[in-house]
């Protein structure tokens, strides 16, 4: 009646700095289809893709978006946060395709998908 239970199964890393967080995030993101990427540039979103998909493939997220990669990063090196409406995820890290220098893109999903429990 009170057999151990998996705990890795019902808790889940609260810290978005611990690479299990990072891990998590990164296979909740893997294979979402995007309706478009944005980056803020000079306080204006600007859009830099549109329709894609987020991958992840040996330890690297990567955004493909109008047929290119518009981001690629080290999943232990970003931090991602989903927007409050689960409809798009903010990512900040450095950008391995452009020379490696810190941007913040939003990607967008093309539809919503529940909270996962």
């Amino acid at each position: 009646m009170f057999g151990k239970k998996n705990k890795s199964h019902w808790t889940k890393s609260k810290n978005p700095d611990s690479k299990r967080y990072k891990l998590d995030m990164a296979a909740h993101l893997n294979g979402m289809p995007l309706k478009c990427v944005t980056e803020k540039i000079n306080y204006v979103d600007e859009v830099i893709g549109k329709s894609g998909s987020i991958t992840v493939r040996d330890g690297e997220l990567i955004l493909y978006s109008s047929m290119d990669v518009v981001f690629r990063c080290d999943v232990l090196s970003m931090s991602a946060w989903e927007l409050m409406s689960l409809d798009g995820v903010v990512i900040t890290a450095p950008d391995l395709e452009h020379g490696g220098v810190e941007r913040t893109v939003i990607a967008h999903y093309t539809y919503w998908r529940p909270v996962e429990n």
